[in-house]
């Protein structure tokens, strides 16, 4: 919405450190994202052992910032960039993200405003992991990936960070056990790149990622209702 003002970045709910209304959390929806869903999990080990990082992958649906911040490590805490304006009319989701905490703030029709970069800056500055989809939007199809924004990029060389690809595979259109696909990709340092380079190798990196798809056979129980949930 044109006008809406942004908070301070000191008064953020950002950091390194896990809440524990987030752990509560993850305690009940990671077995019943398991329960519902039949994921495939690869490249685990890509994942960085120390440190913070930024997390890119393409985007199809609801079901991938889940996958993404239920499959990754607690910490450090995974932020998501978020539309205030938008997500105060979804009242769940935005009870869920004020309680659970880890989120920054971006307002679609401000998207250039210097005020984000402040927020996703400090998030990084102090040991909060930043997911981002470079889209900026859902895919139009399974396996395809259409062009990535740059911000991810100059958020990464200005922190110094590494960059953590991730392809999701199966999550345009759901249904109880649908099988899943998430691999993570080997991390990719900002070192001796500059943005469009480094958008560049994100953008391969992803797609190369991205596995052929084929859609499953069988019954696809509650499909309708699970692909729109959200």
């Amino acid at each position: 919405m044109a006008g809406t003002a942004l908070p301070p970045a000191d008064l953020l709910p950002v950091g390194s450190h896990a809440n524990l209304a987030y752990r509560f959390l993850r305690m009940v929806a990671v077995p019943l994202l398991w329960l519902c869903f039949r994921f495939q999990v690869e490249g685990r080990a890509n994942v960085p052992r120390t440190g913070n990082y930024i997390v890119i992958a393409n985007h199809l649906n609801w079901l991938d910032e889940f996958a993404i911040l239920l499959l990754f490590p607690v910490e450090p805490r995974l932020h998501f960039l978020a539309n205030p304006t938008l997500l105060v009319t979804r009242k769940f989701q935005w009870w869920l993200i004020r309680t659970t905490g880890g989120y920054v703030p971006v307002v679609r029709e401000r998207h250039g405003d210097p005020a984000l970069f402040q927020h996703v800056d400090r998030c990084l500055a102090i040991g909060g992991a930043v997911a981002i989809f470079p889209e900026a939007d859902y895919g139009p199809t399974e396996g395809d990936l259409m062009q990535f924004k740059k911000g991810f990029a100059h958020f990464a060389i200005k922190a110094g960070v590494p960059l953590v690809p991730v392809a999701l595979s199966g999550t345009k259109d759901l249904w109880f056990r649908k099988p899943i696909r998430v691999i993570i990709g080997k991390p990719i340092s900002p070192a001796g790149h500059d943005p469009a380079s480094l958008t560049a190798v994100g953008f391969e990196s992803v797609k190369g990622l991205l596995p052929p798809y084929t859609e499953p056979k069988g019954r696809k129980l509650l499909r309708r209702r699970l692909t729109n949930l959200f």
